[in-house]
């Protein structure tokens, strides 16, 4: 008995310590679900982490410390111990995008934890037996099974505080909103997009800045909330122009977002299979990138990338339009032509209305850029940005953050770093400059593409069909696209590419250290948030 009286109290403290561990992690999935319980029921469903190997065990742990098979000391030692490993095993993860203690954040996990507590409590009094052990072996086990029901209680949780957050997301909009009217000569550039938004919001604000005093949505800000959030918190009286990004998931994200911030002129930078299993059809993409086209005023102007069939095929009736193109589309009034590429970047020429023309270089690569950058050059020529100025910001212009950031290594390679959101257009062009390098190996490490629903396979076979025709090896990272992207570089006919797999981006990077040598180029495509395996 006094082996037993000892085990409790660090047994309930070990379990207590893993529950609240794992409604962090729980958390952390959620928020990047962005907080939409169907879509977290569509990872739980995908990841099978509801059955995965510590929740069984967890269950098995639970079942036998309540049944009668096992002696109470046995079963509080047998808790204590899973609530230790489980401690141990979170501690040592590592994730991409860790959990981000906002606001809501903590209330759910105060909610969460709350509503732990009152369920302990409860099994404690009702099951404790009227003693003092009794009772803590009790909460030990409710602690226990709380960690395996995490999921569930999480899922409670947000739908419990759904109205509070309604409530506090409206005094939040209705505050931004009051701002942006007390700023009537305020311009507010819109960009949306498939993909390209981010980059093409990064260079206008450079080229802009040349002449502006310019503001723009930080980071990953393309929601109605991060909009109002930078609003709030960043917009200044003496900005002159404003650049939104503005992300969806579904119908009616981009409307939203402009009936906030009235924008004046917008970019759609692509429309593309991306998202395709939170928006159902190619069809219902296009109709909510073009909420932002739709909602330009009269005198406003939509800027569009005519390299997109779903773009070019699609009018607008209610504002100037002024099409944009890499390819030479026909209808396209801005041109981006003689595009060479070396190792100082890129070199091109502007061509526009009016007789517009302006030689440009970059530091930048790929077709993908030179589209981003296309847009950028052409709402600043036509806000009156003087051409030298704008030659001068292009130039300046830095990489953004693994989307195909040149950099040479001490070992004398070359790493092509496209590591953010690979898409099936941005993709294939970084293949094709990837198979522009000579010298070397030319080495792509990728785990494919995500989002595309009834798409994922084709276009994921498709990218390592590029893969084959461009690189000498191919190392596919992970288990969630390798059968389509092994079979795509079998389908390049070149036997003579070296393909391999790794289970981590751990495993790649070791395997890539024994093969890489100097002169060599490496191309990372994409890498998978952690939502997915």
């Amino acid at each position: 008995m006094l082996t037993y009286d000892i085990l409790l109290a660090p047994a309930f403290v070990a379990a207590a310590a893993a529950m609240a561990s794992e409604l962090r992690r729980d958390l952390m999935m959620l928020q990047q679900n962005s907080y939409f319980n169907d879509r977290y029921r569509r990872w739980l469903s995908a990841s099978a982490d509801t059955t995965s190997a510590l929740r069984i065990t967890g269950m098995a742990v639970l079942l036998l410390a309540i049944s009668t098979l096992v002696p109470a000391g046995f079963g509080a030692a047998l808790m204590g111990l899973f609530g230790t490993g489980v401690c141990a095993r979170l501690a040592t993860r590592r994730y991409k995008k860790p959990l981000v203690m906002t606001a809501r954040a903590r209330r759910i996990l105060a909610t969460a934890v709350a509503l732990a507590a009152i369920v302990v409590v409860a099994a404690a009094w009702l099951a404790g037996g009227g003693t003092t052990a009794g009772r803590l072996y009790a909460a030990t086990a409710a602690t226990t099974a709380c960690y395996c029901a995490s999921h569930l209680l999480l899922l409670a949780v947000n739908t419990l505080l759904r109205p509070v957050e309604r409530s506090i997301n409206a005094r939040y909009i209705a505050d931004a909103r009051e701002r942006l009217r007390s700023m009537p000569d305020l311009k507010v550039i819109g960009i949306t997009g498939s993909y390209g938004k981010t980059s093409t919001k990064h260079y206008l604000h450079r080229i802009l800045s040349e002449h502006f005093d310019t503001l723009m949505t930080p980071g990953s800000y393309n929601t109605t909330l991060g909009v109002v959030r930078t609003v709030r918190e960043l917009l200044r009286p003496y900005n002159e122009v404003f650049i939104v990004e503005m992300g969806a998931k579904q119908r009616g994200d981009i409307r939203e977002i402009c009936d906030l911030v009235r924008p004046s002129a917008g970019i759609i930078t692509a429309v593309g299979p991306q998202h395709l299993e939170s928006f159902g059809s190619i069809e219902a993409v296009q109709a909510t990138k073009f909420e932002l086209a739709d909602a330009l005023p009269s005198d406003g102007t939509a800027y569009l990338n005519d390299d997109f069939p779903l773009i070019a095929s699609r009018p607008v009736d209610g504002a100037r339009c002024m099409r944009y193109s890499c390819t030479g589309a026909p209808e396209a009034d801005w041109q981006a032509r003689d595009i060479s590429y070396g190792s100082d970047g890129t070199h091109f020429t502007v061509t526009g209305p009016g007789g517009f023309v302006l030689e440009l270089h970059t530091r930048l690569l790929g077709e993908a850029n030179i589209s981003d950058l296309l847009a950028a050059v052409a709402v600043a020529a036509d806000m009156g940005v003087p051409s030298d100025k704008i030659r001068y910001a292009v130039g300046q212009i830095e990489p953004v953050t693994h989307r195909m950031s040149l950099t040479r290594t001490a070992g004398g390679f070359t790493i092509i770093d496209d590591a953010y959101n690979s898409n099936p257009v941005g993709s294939r062009m970084a293949m094709e400059v990837l198979g522009s390098m000579s010298g070397g190996q030319r080495i792509v490490i990728t785990p494919g593409m995500i989002e595309l629903g009834d798409e994922q396979q084709r276009l994921n076979r498709e990218l390592g069909r590029h893969a084959g025709l461009n690189a000498d090896i191919v190392i596919v990272v992970g288990h969630y696209n390798r059968e389509a992207l092994s079979q795509g570089v079998a389908d390049a006919g070149r036997p003579e590419v070296a393909l391999h797999t790794a289970d981590t981006f751990a495993d790649a990077q070791r395997l890539l250290t024994s093969i890489v040598r100097p002169g060599d180029t490496v191309l990372y495509e994409n890498d998978l948030p952690d939502t997915f395996r």
